[in-house]
């Protein structure tokens, strides 16, 4: 509860740091701003033309099915890439002034979230135009199912950026951890072509609740199964938890190792 307190009291600096960090994201390139927007479609048009017309996926509309859970994907991945070195990267706040070092990965986590928000405002019309199962009522649940991939993105990247400190490594190592989790998720095919002897597996993996919930909701237009709720919902809680436990472990020795 301490280290609670104290970030509400450091709450004008995460609010700085998470304006820096998204004006900061394509400063000095052309087209700045609708880069947010212009990353994850030419993500989309990549793997739609893979899938649909060379590896056929026979999935209807499998630019949409895709697209629905590729947003929350981009915004896992690339949180947890940039924010392995978000202690590395803001040293000359670390070493010259105090504050709670969990408010980096918590600006850096908070400015992807925000990211994927706006990323949605091309979702959502798009699933609205040309969706063929829109529940509205099941979209009620889009914003606990955010929330909830939030707090699993911010477990693991306090985990991570905290190794990082001491195992530079670790930020190289995740590039590569990240596209094969990616292979591990069902983002890019449906969670039913996975052999039912591995189905055990991909449900420990964080990420598997949270893709199907949201393709639930903005592709088959339904509410998320409760058992499919509760489940990411308990690894988010457990994952947070960790995550500031092991921070407030390692980042006593953070002033030595950087």
């Amino acid at each position: 509860m301490t280290i609670l307190k104290e970030l509400y009291q450091y709450r004008e600096m995460i609010r700085s740091l998470i304006h820096r960090d998204i004006r900061g994201r394509y400063k000095g390139s052309v087209l700045g701003f609708l880069w947010t927007f212009i990353n994850p479609l030419m993500q989309l048009i990549v793997y739609t033309i893979v899938f649909s017309s060379i590896m056929r996926m026979g999935i209807d509309k499998y630019y949409l099915f895709l697209f629905v859970a590729l947003i929350p994907w981009i915004f896992f991945s690339s949180s947890l890439i940039v924010g392995a070195n978000c202690i590395i990267d803001n040293v000359n706040l670390v070493t010259k002034i105090y504050f709670p070092r969990e408010v980096l990965p918590i600006s850096t986590v908070t400015a992807g979230f925000i990211n994927m928000l706006y990323s949605f405002l091309i979702l959502l019309p798009v699933v609205l135009l040309t969706g063929d199962h829109i529940s509205l009522i099941a979209w009620l649940f889009l914003p606990l199912i955010a929330i909830t991939e939030y707090f699993i993105v911010l477990g693991l990247t306090l985990v991570f950026s905290a190794i990082t400190v001491y195992l530079r490594d670790v930020a190289h190592i995740l590039g590569i951890v990240t596209m094969a989790w990616q292979f591990l998720t069902p983002v890019m095919y449906p969670i039913d072509l996975v052999p039912e002897k591995y189905m055990g597996l991909f449900m420990l993996n964080p990420m598997t609740p949270v893709t199907i919930a949201f393709r639930d909701i903005l592709y088959y237009g339904k509410i998320p199964e409760l058992m499919t709720i509760g489940h990411t919902m308990l690894f988010a809680v457990a994952l947070t938890i960790v995550g500031f436990v092991s921070f407030g472990y390692l980042k006593k020795g953070f002033a030595e190792e950087i």
